[in-house]
């Protein structure tokens, strides 16, 4: 693979993202939902899209959030919900809208404290040790993380087994 010739250098203007924007976006938007492209669609391990498109936005994080407390209580999964985050510029935004939504479902939810950073291997071991032996009151998660896309493309997948949730991934 050959060196970029950026590397070691500041970024061009034109690759830079106006983070601003990107969460003004993330608020802002309403989806169309006769616009395929700006409704939740999970796909190759999930859902995919950008504030900037209108396909990631606040509505999305808020139905899926809902999605998974209604799983939840279907399932019977009433454990602890572990939650963490990266340091991706929507990854706070989403956070908060999920806690909102997971709050007015009564889902006890535990994040780091100071408001840090918690990645997936972290919580996926969280929620290991936790349900380890236990066969009631199972934990899950959810981890608000960066896609491994630029970032323009976000991203929000979901997985599970057949237990409980064993975390939910939404990638932005």
């Amino acid at each position: 693979m050959a060196i970029s010739p950026l590397a070691g250098k500041p970024a061009p203007r034109d690759m830079l993202v106006d983070l601003s924007r990107l969460e003004r976006e993330y608020y802002a938007h309403t989806p169309d939902p006769d616009n395929a492209a700006e409704r939740v669609s999970f796909g190759t391990s999930g859902h995919r899209g950008s504030s900037l498109r209108g396909s990631f936005t606040e509505a999305h994080i808020l139905a899926i959030t809902q999605a998974i407390c209604d799983y939840r209580r279907g399932q019977g999964i009433d454990g602890p919900l572990h939650m963490g985050k990266d340091t991706h510029a929507l990854s706070r935004p989403a956070e908060r809208t999920a806690l909102e939504v997971l709050a007015a479902n009564d889902v006890t939810t535990i994040v780091q404290r100071d408001d840090g950073v918690t990645p997936t291997p972290v919580i996926s071991h969280a929620i290991l040790v936790e349900n380890r032996g236990r066969h009631t009151g199972l934990a899950d998660g959810i981890v608000v993380t960066p896609s491994h896309n630029p970032p323009r493309r976000d991203r929000a997948r979901g997985s599970g087994d057949r237990r409980p949730i064993t975390r939910t991934v939404i990638r932005c």
